[in-house]
């Protein structure tokens, strides 16, 4: 016969075995990421040219340099075009992004075969939904606005990328402020493109 202190003590080790299994089989049991979380796809909104290995002048800053394939603004590697920055949680264009955006779409009309995709960023706070969307607005509302200056609709993809690259890592207003962002990438060069804009 087992005594009712023997009788607890089983109890409680049954008990501690169930909780420790529970925990372990719940990933509790271990602070170090085993596996990385995928990155989600980022959302597609028009298709990107064709990639081509050519170069062109930067006639639009008269000097020597030449324009490369994939290159971006982020980098400072798309000659004249420039990465544009939001306010938090908006797509609206602000005043000196206008700034900037004319002297982007004064570049493109300089260059008229460069094509052009458009990333919208957005800072980390949020979830991935959310600013994968926000980031989609950002991107259509700099390609609307660049088309309404007069740049073929058709020489401009967007994509969304959310808050999942950003440039600063940091956890505070000036990093997040860098984050939410148009970045311009080239994605083709010399092409020949329609004479009849969309």
């Amino acid at each position: 016969m087992t005594s009712p202190v023997s009788k607890s003590k089983l109890n409680l080790s049954i008990l501690f075995a169930a909780c420790l299994t529970f925990s372990i089989s719940c990933g509790g049991g271990s602070t170090k990421k085993t596996a990385e979380t995928p990155t989600p796809t980022p959302t597609v909104t028009s298709t990107p040219a064709e990639e081509k290995t050519s170069t062109v002048n930067m006639e639009s800053t008269g000097d020597e340099a030449t324009l490369q394939l994939n290159a971006d603004s982020d980098s400072g590697k798309a000659g004249a075009l420039k990465t544009v920055h939001f306010d938090y949680n908006s797509a609206v264009i602000r005043s000196d992004a206008k700034t900037v955006l004319k002297e982007n779409a004064d570049f493109l009309k300089a260059n008229e075969t460069v094509e052009v995709k458009i990333e919208g960023h957005c800072d980390e706070r949020g979830s991935v939904q959310y600013n994968l969307a926000l980031g989609e607005n950002r991107a259509k509302s700099v390609k609307s606005y660049l088309t309404a200056l007069g740049i073929a609709a058709k020489r401009m993809s967007t994509i969304s990328y959310g808050k999942e690259r950003p440039v600063d890592f940091g956890h505070d207003e000036t990093a997040w402020s860098k984050n939410r962002r148009g970045n311009f990438v080239i994605t083709a060069i010399g092409k020949e493109l329609a004479a009849n804009p969309q």
